[in-house]
């Protein structure tokens, strides 16, 4: 589908109703380093745009509501999402898009909707917003220096460093990550073994 700057003006006024002003100005700089990452990485940079615009249009939404939207969308919910129903806004996000905003683009649904835990398999684009939403120039770590590193390797090592460095995070918190992180952590490893075979 083409994202047309109606769309993407209806999607950033959304967004800028619904989230608190420092998240929608995350939302911003997420977007922008979606676009960057696309470039990068040979996606379409208006989509990467666009999906990280659209990423967290749902967080600041009451918990119950986010439920109601994530259970709409014909997956189960896992013990992650269970434990803390935060965790369902990027596929509350998936589902408004889909319902209000007509957007059919199946990558750009996954992107928005795993960007929170990550699952095995995922398309560039999504891979490239799960980065992005971590390591977007409002993060404390993420200087130029660090995102020129990352962005200097192959998308899935750069997706691999991001994400073993949040699990370290998770860890030090006392905190284990969650089945579906551990099988994109897998799925984009196990491609590394599989190129150095």
């Amino acid at each position: 589908m083409e994202i047309t700057a109606e769309l993407v003006e209806r999607v950033r006024n959304y967004a800028a109703s619904q989230e608190k002003k420092k998240r929608f100005q995350h939302s911003l700089r997420v977007a922008e380093t979606c676009r960057l990452m696309c470039t990068i990485y040979g996606e379409d940079p208006d989509r990467g745009y666009f999906a990280g615009l659209a990423h967290d249009i749902c967080k600041d939404i009451d918990e119950k509501v986010m439920e109601e939207l994530a259970g709409q969308d014909g997956y189960d919910l896992c013990e992650a999402e269970i434990k803390k129903p935060a965790l369902l806004h990027g596929r509350a996000a998936a589902v408004v898009l889909k319902r209000d905003f007509g957007v059919d683009d199946e990558e750009i649904l996954q992107a928005v909707a795993r960007h929170t835990l990550g699952c095995g398999n995922m398309c560039t684009l999504a891979k490239i917003v799960y980065a992005a939403d971590k390591i977007e120039p409002g993060r404390p770590q993420s200087t130029d220096e660090y995102r020129e590193n990352l962005f200097s390797m192959p998308v899935d090592d750069m997706v691999r460093a991001v994400l073993e460095e949040n699990m370290e995070y998770l860890k030090q918190k006392g905190k284990k990550s969650s089945p579906l992180t551990m099988e994109f952590y897998k799925s984009v490893s196990d491609k590394k073994e599989m190129e150095g075979r």
